[in-house]
């Protein structure tokens, strides 16, 4: 099979993979509009191509052992904790559609980028997906550069589409939901960030000690 192919296939398996930047993703395509979440799901897609090159140099090696990976978990989750804070407390209103639902001043398009980039990079099964990935396809295609190129570009590629679908769908659904609706989508967001930021914390203590 094609690697390409390959790659694409993969792809859409870590595209149905439950974490903080799934949740905040539809968040915010729902509240801010699907532009919105199309900058968020780029800097997921940043943080992949990061991740996937981290893999390559071993660096990720360097970030997962020892006081770095407590260090690393420690600062992960508390950025989970406090965008799970935040976005519970958070007031919802139903705008026009023009991306300032919540009544209060749309942030700058970077910082969506910049909150996909970090929420996915906090997310340790991420790690995991990639390493091990990386690890198969160095086993498999060897020193084909090509090869390797074809098979990622195929995954990533497939991650930011998919991501994108993802908040087309959720601006789609706004229209049909109250602001009773949004209110609790906050708030169950809200709580799954912090859970994730909880466990990511809870993780790196035991993995240390």
């Amino acid at each position: 099979m094609n690697p390409l192919i390959e790659g694409a296939i993969l792809g859409s398996t870590l595209a149905v993979l439950l974490g903080p930047a799934l949740f905040a993703l539809v968040q915010t395509s729902i509240h801010r509009g699907f532009r919105s979440g199309v900058f968020l799901a780029v800097g997921i897609f940043f943080s992949d191509i990061t991740l996937v090159f981290l893999c390559f140099i071993g660096a990720l090696q360097i970030i997962s052992s020892g006081q770095n990976r407590l260090i690393f978990g420690i600062i992960a989750g508390s950025i989970l904790i406090i965008y799970g804070v935040v976005t519970f407390v958070r007031h919802v209103k139903l705008g026009n559609g023009n991306g300032k639902g919540n009544g209060s001043p749309k942030p700058a398009w970077y910082t969506f980028i910049l909150k996909g980039y970090f929420l996915n990079v906090a997310n340790p099964y991420v790690w995991l997906f990639w390493m091990t990935v990386t690890v198969g396809v160095t086993s498999d295609y060897g020193d084909n550069t090509r090869s390797t190129i074809l098979f990622f570009s195929g995954a990533l590629f497939m991650v930011l589409l998919t991501d994108i679908l993802k908040a087309f769908v959720a601006k789609k659904i706004k229209g049909i939901l109250k602001e009773s609706n949004l209110k609790r989508l906050n708030q169950i967001v809200g709580v799954l960030l912090f859970f994730f930021g909880i466990v990511l914390i809870a993780r790196a203590l035991m993995s240390y000690y």
